[in-house]
């Protein structure tokens, strides 16, 4: 497989990809946690092996946990550098929109000749703590089940304010 094309993998008839599934669930029960990322890809040598990476570790429990679902996996490499529409694309953002939060230091960048550049952690990053605000400003409605309709759509409505000024403050 070329590094530089997109790929999808569909679920084999026969899974044995459950037998990882059952080892892993078994591990967690057993010990609490997912096994660490120590784990090795071997050939029919003794010796003949290399322990696999944290991110590729990561990588392959999402596979499995698709493909035990008997759903198809795509592979899509993409740089570690993104163009502004690249990186708007990540976020469900427009262009001029992400500008916008380049421009206000919201999201580091680099503008390396005359196009900026903007790195995937970095965009990864503002994107999962958009998400926690929007999962704070959430909790803080409280328990909505014994409240009137009018004050859950006050609640929400001051909850849509307060995650607006915060973004528009940081």
């Amino acid at each position: 497989m070329s590094t530089a094309t997109r790929e999808t993998f569909f679920a084999p008839q026969n899974l044995a990809a459950g037998d990882i599934y059952d080892f892993i669930e078994a591990h967690i029960e057993k010990t609490g946690s997912r096994p660490s990322p120590q784990f090795f890809l071997s050939g029919p040598d003794a010796g003949d092996q290399v322990e696999i990476p944290h991110e590729v570790y990561e990588a392959l429990i999402k596979v499995v946990e698709a493909m035990r679902k008997g759903m198809a996996v795509t592979v899509t490499p993409s740089s570690m550098t993104l163009t502004t529409q690249q990186a708007a694309d990540i976020l469900g953002v427009t262009r001029p929109t992400l500008v916008k939060l380049l421009d206000e230091g919201r999201i580091p960048f680099e503008k390396p000749k005359t196009h900026r550049r903007v790195r995937l952690t970095d965009v990864v990053a503002y994107k999962e703590a958009r998400k926690a605000q929007q999962y704070e400003a959430l909790s803080s409605m409280g328990d909505v089940d014994d409240e009137e309709p009018q004050a859950v759509v006050a609640r929400m409505k001051k909850a849509r304010e307060e995650a607006a000024r915060r973004r528009r403050s940081k």
